[in-house]
């Protein structure tokens, strides 16, 4: 169980220092579903070891699945966008995109 665990604690750091380290705006998309996969890991594992009945933890990582593609589509979509107006990909310009 604490390999697992471990595993996932590894993965979720990894992907923080991605989004507070980076300054492209892929990089930190890609941190972030590394973070919701760790965060996949450690329900399936408490799932697995502490509640051996049902499927709690398989529905949970499911439900992260699906809000990680949704925000995968709204981050390309942003990322387009940016790409669009301003011929690059970093975060500096996300403060000049105003209403």
């Amino acid at each position: 169980m604490f390999y697992y665990l471990g595993l996932a604690a590894v993965l979720f750091s990894i992907g923080l220092f991605g989004v507070i380290t980076r300054r492209n705006v892929i990089g930190i998309l890609m941190s972030l579903e590394l973070m919701f996969n760790a965060a996949n890991i450690n329900f399936v594992t408490f799932n697995k070891f502490i509640l051996n009945d049902g499927l709690t933890g398989q529905l949970f990582a499911i439900f992260i699945v699906v809000v990680a593609a949704a925000e995968a589509t709204v981050g390309l979509a942003i990322v387009l966008l940016l790409y669009r107006n301003w011929r690059g990909i970093n975060t500096d310009n996300v403060s000049i995109m105003k209403w």
